[in-house]
């Protein structure tokens, strides 16, 4: 209704306009040269709006002409960048795919549609990377190092090659630049920790490591490495204090008291440790300055006693025993370790060692064929067994997942 009203309103003033043109009276002459004109003001006033609007529309038409070239610029710049946002997109998604080669060809056209930015430049890299070709990706890599607004992004994809190639001090160097470009930066915290994991730099691990981390191993590893005595005690004391339960921290932590001259109260951490979690190295190193066999027996009565019955206290009490030449006490001490659920090879060797060329001895033997394996040091990640306990699992290279115990059973499937 609005619409309707509004054209006759329009109509209604097109009229009165006309009517008042035309109403016009008089006439309206002019001469240019020998040329002479002469009309009513009616149809000179319709003349001169007619003549008016073909110069608007000849001035239009002149400067479209003139904008054309700049009207050009700027509609292949929006091609060419709507180009680009295309191949970069498509070189994205080649790369999720794992497709080098439309990776590549994609990354290709985003540098000849966009130029060399930052993103194309990453782009490129990585295609190069994923193609398997190093030294291109590194070329862009250091294109985009150049760059202030693009630094920390080369930096981190030089540091990638560095650290899968193993170049451990170019990689420290990278890591040192691109703190300095983003510091702060989480990943780059995660990777410098890896990378003191890898040089076995476990103090600047454990400063770096987060809360996720196996800190108490790094802690440790970095207490036995320390030159220093007094900050390896401290380093030692720490991981001890964060779990009084985990062998490898006790154990540092009593090497490191005695070496401070504190063999007491190393004896008690020794001590402290085996009622929590008893381990046979707690007990060698708790037992090492002493020679005499009796009085080694009298030394790991003390070390159990806070926890007597169980298995690894009367196997070492057994072991100990036998070296003593007590075979009375050596057998009380086995048949318990027995009777506490020990069924290790360790045990019926030792109780064959114990009753030698006798039937019992050649039973013991026998059982020793069938028993478990010895608990050992073993990853939880990939499973293999370790001499020795290690910050890192020497065979996978996964840190603080070295366990003691029995080998890991598979898991039986129904068929």
């Amino acid at each position: 209704m609005r619409r309707i009203i509004g054209l006759v309103v329009a109509a209604a003033a097109a009229v009165a306009v006309a009517w008042w043109i035309a109403a016009l009276p008089g006439t309206v002459s002019a001469s240019i040269g020998g040329y002479a004109f002469e009309s009513s003001t009616p149809v000179a006033a319709v003349a001169g709006a007619i003549l008016l609007l073909a110069l608007l529309v000849l001035l239009r038409v002149l400067l479209a002409v003139i904008g054309l070239p700049r009207g050009w610029r700027r509609w292949r710049a929006r091609h060419r960048r709507a180009s680009g946002d295309v191949a970069v997109t498509r070189a994205l998604v080649a790369l999720a795919a794992g497709d080098p080669g439309d990776a590549r060809h994609e990354a290709a056209r985003a540098r000849r549609f966009l130029g060399d930015t930052p993103q194309t430049l990453l782009l490129a890299a990585e295609a190069g990377r994923l193609a398997g070709s190093e030294d291109e990706a590194t070329a862009h890599y250091n294109r985009l190092v150049a760059r202030d607004d693009a630094a920390f992004l080369g930096l981190r994809g030089l540091f990638r090659q560095a650290m899968a190639r193993e170049d451990w001090a170019a990689a420290a160097a990278l890591a040192a630049r691109a703190e300095a470009a983003h510091p702060g930066a989480a990943w780059l915290r995660a990777e410098r920790t890896l990378l003191a994991v890898r040089t076995a730099n476990w103090s600047q691990a454990f400063a770096l490591a987060g809360p996720d981390a196996p800190r108490i191993s790094y802690a440790t590893a970095a207490a036995e490495a320390a030159g220093d005595p007094a900050a390896a005690l401290k380093l030692a004391r720490r991981a001890w204090k964060e779990n009084p339960a985990f062998t490898p921290a006790a154990l540092a932590y009593a090497r490191r008291l005695r070496e401070a001259g504190r063999e007491g109260r190393a004896q008690d951490v020794l001590r402290q440790g085996w009622t929590m979690t008893p381990h046979p190295d707690l007990a060698d190193l708790a037992l090492r300055p002493t020679t005499d066999p009796i009085a080694r027996v009298q030394q790991a009565s003390r070390l159990v006693g806070g926890n007597p019955e169980h298995q690894e206290s009367h196997f070492l009490l057994a072991r100990l025993s036998l070296a003593a030449g007590l075979s009375g006490e050596a057998r009380r001490h086995a048949d318990a370790a027995a009777r506490a659920g020990l069924n290790e090879r360790r045990l019926w060797m030792l109780r064959a060692e114990l009753e030698g060329d006798a039937p019992a001895g050649r039973e013991a033997l026998r059982l020793a064929a069938t028993a478990a394996p010895d608990a050992a040091w073993r990853c939880d990640a990939c499973g293999a067994e370790q001499a020795a306990w290690a910050p890192v699992c020497p065979a996978c290279h996964v840190p603080g997942r070295l366990r003691w115990g029995q080998p890991l059973r598979p898991a039986l499937t129904a068929e």
